[in-house]
């Protein structure tokens, strides 16, 4: 669709509420969530039109890339390393997708790109990234 935001660029991590409260629900490894606990994980985005490419750079040179389009069923992978299939839709200018236990959301505002992970029981992630 027209008039969707421009996501392309480097994000660095800027601040997060509610993690310990989030991998904890969705059962992520402990090992994994030591890793992700105020990882300065670098997330870059390149748009093409409804393409999108997502990688999230970790220390240490690990990286996870989901290449997906708009509105196509596509293959994902979490944080976690667990595969799965996902449609990603754009909604009010938000991407979402369902994730096997979550839906996430990620929006640019104010030049920031947020992310928010929604887990089944209620309890809600939010990621701030900033482009340095």
């Amino acid at each position: 669709p027209k008039g969707t935001m421009a996501f392309s660029g480097k994000y660095e991590f800027e601040g997060d509420e509610n993690y310990d409260a989030f991998v904890q629900k969705i059962g992520l490894p402990s090992d994994k969530v030591e890793m992700g606990r105020n990882c300065k994980i670098v997330t870059e985005v390149v748009q093409n039109g409804n393409d999108f490419t997502w990688t999230q750079h970790f220390p240490g040179g690990r990286t996870t890339t989901n290449t997906f389009t708009v509105g196509k069923e596509a293959d994902m992978e979490t944080m976690g390393g667990k595969k799965f299939k996902a449609t990603v839709k754009m909604e009010d200018g938000k991407l979402v997708a369902d994730f096997p236990n979550y839906r996430h959301t990620a929006e640019i505002c104010g030049g920031k790109l947020v992310e928010v992970s929604a887990q089944r029981s209620g309890v809600v992630h939010k990621k701030t990234k900033k482009i340095p």
